[in-house]
């Protein structure tokens, strides 16, 4: 597979196909804003042969013995390792991603992962129950679902299925991955390496594919589970899909996250860690950054000209740069989105814009670049306060006291993450509790450990991906009960 010469694929028991009855979709770099692939995606009938490959694969993957299993998912995790610089590139060229940035998402990352969940494959254990009166044995086993549709998002393709599929394998399930159009070719050297690997075909299958191919995929009665990332609007229409044979969900949505900043924090580090994550770091595009920022009244004048002077400093490049920090957004019509949410901002006086708005001219003329762009004093129930944006826009608010920030933290319909920061250990822990989010930092960011469990509350989803409980979703217990008498 390569980019460059407009190759992608389906892949499907084993076979890659060149062909599919989706039609095809011209792939756009991001950065040139010119055509670079022509990329096949997937129609019904493709949906419908990879979910059969993976319910035929799926009864020998699940009678693996643990450590067998363990072993394959090592050598995966290896092959990942020797070629993260590869998928850093091309999810470059797919997405802009900066490959500075692509080192922990397509390296690092989906290491660390498939590793873990590795080590998972030989621990699922059951209970003996104890039972009386009666003479009895009870007790339960964990088994695995079967076929598990992988729904995963454009904007850090390998962070999604390393969440979602190392799990999956892990506890014996098959998957069928659905990336979307705009990003469809780390997926498909992802599954050529499962098979690398020595994954059996059809274990994996890898099927781009638009709307109507995902439709297609969550109706399918075959579909044992749905993983999904995404926005809120494209969930909702997962959800009805996926109700038509009641297949159960794991839903990771949108966010708009908070950066908290009390005046005894370090606030040099502070701030600047939060305008860059909340702003620069994948160009905005990521659900659980801190797209938020809240300064305390006391230190409010002071940081937010420190914002402005940091964010000045980023300067939108070439993806392909190891020296670029900021890249394009993913696509001309998400460009054009953003800028829009940014002028009807403006006109509604949500906030004042202090840095940024426009697309960016000269070289990045032609591409998908939109400045670093700041609001200050933004109305906290303000759309630009309370709607995700998924670009590079950092809203900034004032705040009183600890109870006023977490009222406006937790202001929004969103509740994935949480960012605090303070040297006063038991603000830590007080704002930690009171703050409705599925993840909260505290003097640092957070950075997707496959130990730790990560998953939203409220409209950021149900579910979690990582540590126990991200394998746990993949796993179904059965118990057992044999008489005595």
């Amino acid at each position: 597979m390569n980019v460059k010469t407009g190759e992608g694929g389906l892949l499907i028991g084993g076979q890659i196909s060149h062909e599919g009855g989706g039609g095809r979709h011209s792939h756009i770099n991001p950065h040139t804003g010119a055509v670079q692939a022509s990329v096949p995606l997937a129609g019904a009938d493709d949906v419908d042969r990879a979910v059969l490959a993976a319910r035929a694969a799926f009864d020998d993957w699940r009678a693996w013995s643990p450590d067998r299993r363990r072993d394959v998912l090592l050598r995966l995790a290896d092959l990942l390792r020797v070629r993260a610089e590869e998928l850093a590139a091309i999810t470059a060229l797919e997405m802009g991603m900066p490959v500075s940035f692509g080192a922990m998402a397509c390296g690092s990352m989906p290491v660390e992962y498939f590793s873990y969940y590795a080590g998972w494959a030989e621990k699922l254990d059951g209970q003996v129950i104890s039972t009386y009166p009666g003479d009895q044995l009870n007790y339960t086993v964990r088994v695995p679902y079967g076929v598990i549709a992988v729904i995963i998002g454009w904007n850090g393709p390998m962070g999604s299925i390393s969440m979602k599929v190392a799990p999956a394998l892990g506890a014996g399930n098959c998957v069928v991955i659905k990336p979307p159009e705009l990003t469809p070719f780390t997926p498909l050297l992802f599954g050529e390496l499962c098979l690398e690997a020595g994954i059996p075909p059809g274990v994996v299958n890898v099927i781009p594919s638009n709307a109507a191919g995902g439709d297609a995929l969550v109706r399918h009665p075959g579909v044992s589970k749905i993983s999904f990332t995404g926005g809120n609007a494209t969930a909702k229409y997962v959800m009805a899909g996926a109700a038509e044979n009641l297949t159960p969900m794991v839903l990771e949505l949108g966010g708009k996250s908070a950066s908290i900043i009390f005046p005894d924090a370090d606030i040099a580090d502070a701030i600047a860690r939060s305008s860059y994550m909340g702003c620069a770091a994948l160009s905005g595009q990521a659900c659980s950054l801190p797209t938020r920022l809240l300064l305390h009244e006391d230190i409010y004048e002071d940081a937010i000209t420190t914002v402005v002077q940091t964010l000045l400093q980023i300067q939108p490049g070439d993806p392909s740069n190891p020296s670029t920090i900021m890249g394009p957004v993913a696509s001309l019509g998400h460009l054009n989105r953003i800028v829009g949410v940014i002028d009807e901002a403006v006109a509604r006086g949500d906030g004042k814009l202090l840095l940024g708005g426009e697309r960016c001219i000269g070289d990045l003329a032609d591409g998908h670049y939109l400045e670093a762009t700041v609001f200050g004093d933004v109305d906290p129930m303000s759309p630009l306060a309370q709607n995700e944006i998924f670009g590079p826009v950092l809203a900034v608010s004032r705040f009183r006291d600890e109870e006023d920030a977490i009222a406006i933290a937790n202001g929004t319909p969103y509740g994935l993450a949480g960012y605090v920061w303070t040297n006063d250990i038991k603000r830590g822990h007080r704002m930690a509790d009171a703050l409705e989010a599925g993840a909260v930092s505290v003097n640092g960011l957070f950075g997707n450990p496959a130990a730790a469990p990560f998953g939203g509350w409220k409209g950021s989803g149900w579910g979690k991906e990582g540590g126990a409980a991200g394998i746990d979703e993949f796993l179904r217990t059965k118990n057992v009960q044999i008489s005595l008498d």
